[in-house]
């Protein structure tokens, strides 16, 4: 492909209403970027005739109800960009005004310096860290397959959009985008539409010092409809591609779009306007190159506001449109009809949590497979939960029996997402975002590490995804240290805003799986590998203790030591309580299987529990880093502060300290 050459002044006519509502968002973007004195210009002057297009022409949206359930989906990948996606969003018509743009990256705005979801109206999804955008736009996409397939019917196409990404070439050599492309391709999400901002500049020079792929090739391999357009300022012709790939059904769609980063600034076509304002010199520059005035920040010509501005009509009409359809597929499929709107709406079913079994006593059973057993029961009274594992479903029992394959069958449950870790969990951040479904993803709990980035923007977000992790501790045995989670559990439960869950037994996993459906933001389920026993349902309420994230399941009258554990080693502590008993010591024994649950509860809640003056030791198969807040300077923990070793589970437990034996010697040493 050829790089166009930047046109003069001359070249640019102001007088036409498409290439004046082009340089309004190009010249928001840079006075937002100037005011703040922080930003990245150069996307948003190269890429504005991709938004204009996006925002003004092609997409279904309407600014006067960004949540409307039909409309398409559109994530600004490359984040960095942001000035781009809230100055659209300003002229479009969307709840955002000019004072939002003149705040851009300061204190409390609604114009944060990378897109978040829940501040501007209009943003879809979090983005910044570059590749998620692109595989939460894979997880939209999903979303949108699964639910046409769910709910539509002849002549009622209920479910009909598109998800439009800008990407740039960070997103591209991102590991990320790699994982979520395979899947997409191998998926055919063919109403996935990537832009790609092809501009031969990265932040440290031009792209060529680190990124050489042949990425038309690349995407085609991936099985991906390919494109090229060789001049980022030609509508026409990104409009031509743009509707070739939407003809184009059975694949997702990538167009490389050359453009010139900064295009009309002195520093046009290089690194030096990536991520840094301008300058007020180069501004005034910038604006006579478009023709503006150049005294006047945040100018917007009136002819351009109501070109824009068309934008909400159209958008109004098409919800409308949309609203007569439905209106008249309720009447003939009043059953559906109500499904998706209560799905939309993420209102649950009333009366769901009565398929959730309960788990008799004296059969021990591993977490993973207890969860299992939730999930297949739950799936019944709710149908949007939808997901699956990285290629590990038989391992961490997340498939629904009977169920169909997503891939075969785009309205069956089961996705199979392959050794895809962080595509994984991003795609469940997209299909979270896009609403109409509580989606799942599950690996060992080792790999949370590979999505980790993923589970951040979850709770950043705070969408409902819910992450299910197996395999969760040194216990899992014979896989040794490169399987054993050690350090894991602190490191997601200092995610704010996600809420952990490391159940004891079978009955808690139940309580959990409950908990993590009601509370409506992401979670974690750490489970096991090995049987545990099984709490006895008849004689404790489950469901009530776990619902405060830690409660007493076994006491004495004024104990003189507390033992607290997690998981797989609460069985250990409740047999070292009794031991303790044999010796005329009085032990309370605390199930903790959520951190952030015990951290909502009231101060008096907690001291009940973990009374101030006695003695505590907790117990956990991971790093002790953390546990200390709980038992004080006078308390003790038993963890794993090193790897752990390849050996029958029951072994590695044993010789690392985790038995009732050793709980009890440790729990004397702080009576002493």
């Amino acid at each position: 492909m050829s790089t166009p050459t930047i046109a003069s002044a001359s070249t640019v006519s102001a007088d036409q209403p498409d290439q004046l509502s082009i340089d309004t968002l190009r010249l928001l973007a840079v006075d937002a970027v100037q005011k703040a004195n922080s930003g990245h210009p150069g996307a948003p002057l190269g890429c504005a005739p991709m938004a204009y297009l996006l925002f003004h022409k092609l997409m279904k949206h309407n600014p006067a109800n960004s949540k409307w359930a039909d409309r398409d989906r559109f994530v600004l990948s490359n984040g960095h960009a942001s000035a781009l996606l809230y100055s659209s969003l300003f002229l479009s018509g969307y709840k955002l005004t000019m004072d939002d743009l003149k705040s851009f990256r300061q204190w409390e705005s609604k114009t944060p310096g990378h897109p978040e979801r829940g501040e501007a109206d209009g943003v879809e999804v979090t983005t910044g860290p570059l590749g998620q955008g692109f595989g939460m736009a894979v997880g939209m996409a999903m979303a949108e397959k699964h639910l046409a397939a769910v709910y539509n019917r002849p002549g009622f196409e209920v479910v009909d959009h598109h998800t439009y990404v800008i990407a740039g070439d960070g997103d591209m050599m991102e590991g990320v985008s790699h994982e979520a492309a395979a899947l997409a391709g191998t998926l055919g999400l063919g109403k996935l539409i990537v832009l790609y901002d092809d501009n031969l500049i990265s932040l440290d020079g031009p792209t060529s010092l680190s990124y050489t792929d042949k990425y038309l090739e690349r995407f085609s391999s991936y099985h991906w409809h390919v494109q090229q357009v060789d001049d980022g300022n030609d509508l026409m012709a990104i409009d031509t591609a743009i509707e070739k790939a939407k003809a184009e059904t059975g694949k997702p769609s990538f167009i490389a779009v050359r453009t010139i980063i900064g295009y009309g600034s002195p520093k046009a076509g290089t690194s030096k306007v990536h991520g840094e304002a301008l300058g007020e010199e180069d501004v005034a520059r910038t604006k006579k190159f478009f023709g503006f005035p150049e005294d006047k920040s945040f100018y917007v010509p009136d002819e351009a506001l109501a070109n824009w501005r068309k934008s909400v009509d159209r958008g109004t009409a098409a919800e409308s449109d949309w609203n007569k359809l439905f209106a008249d597929y309720q009447a003939k499929y009043p059953d559906l009809a109500a499904e998706f709107t209560r799905t939309q709406s993420g209102k649950l079913k009333d009366g769901w949590e009565k398929a959730i079994p309960s788990f008799p006593a004296g059969k021990p059973m591993a977490t993973r497979n207890a969860g299992g057993t939730v999930m297949n029961a739950i799936g019944g009274p709710l149908p949007e939960l939808f997901g699956g594992a990285a290629d590990l479903t038989a391992s961490t029992k997340t498939i629904f029996k009977p169920g169909a394959s997503f891939h075969e069958d785009a309205a069956g449950r089961n996705v199979f997402f392959g050794v895809r870790e962080f595509g994984m969990c991003a795609a469940v951040n997209g299909m979270a975002a896009h609403g109409g479904l509580i989606p799942f993803g599950s690996t060992f709990f080792c790999f949370s590490d590979y999505c980790k980035p993923a589970l951040r923007l979850a709770a950043l977000m705070k969408v409902h995804s819910l992450f299910v992790f197996t395999h969760d501790s040194i216990g899992l045995g014979e896989d040794g240290p490169t399987h054993q989670p050690v350090e894991h559990l602190m490191a997601l439960r200092a995610l704010p805003d996600m809420t952990d869950f490391r159940p004891a037994d079978a009955n808690e996993t139940a309580a959990a799986w409950r908990l993590a459906i009601e509370r409506k933001g992401p979670s974690f389920f750490a489970l096991s590998r090995q049987d545990l026993p099984v709490i006895d349902p008849a004689t404790h309420d489950v469901y009530a203790g776990v619902s405060k994230g830690a409660y007493i399941l076994e006491d004495a009258a004024d104990p003189q030591v507390v033992l607290m554990a997690t998981g797989s080693e609460v069985a250990p502590i409740i047999e070292a309580a009794k031991l303790l008993a044999g010796d005329g010591i009085r032990a309370r024994v605390v199930s903790f299987p959520s951190w952030k649950i015990f951290e909502e509860q009231p101060a008096a809640y907690k001291a009940s529990v973990l009374p101030a003056g006695v003695p505590k030791l907790a117990v956990e198969a991971g790093s002790t880093l953390g546990w200390w807040k709980y038992v004080g300077l006078d308390g003790d923990v038993i963890g794993v502060d090193r790897f752990g070793a390849s050996a029958p589970g029951p072994v590695v437990m044993q010789h690392l300290g985790f038995t009732a034996e050793n709980v009890a010697a440790h729990a004397k040493k702080l009576l002493k």
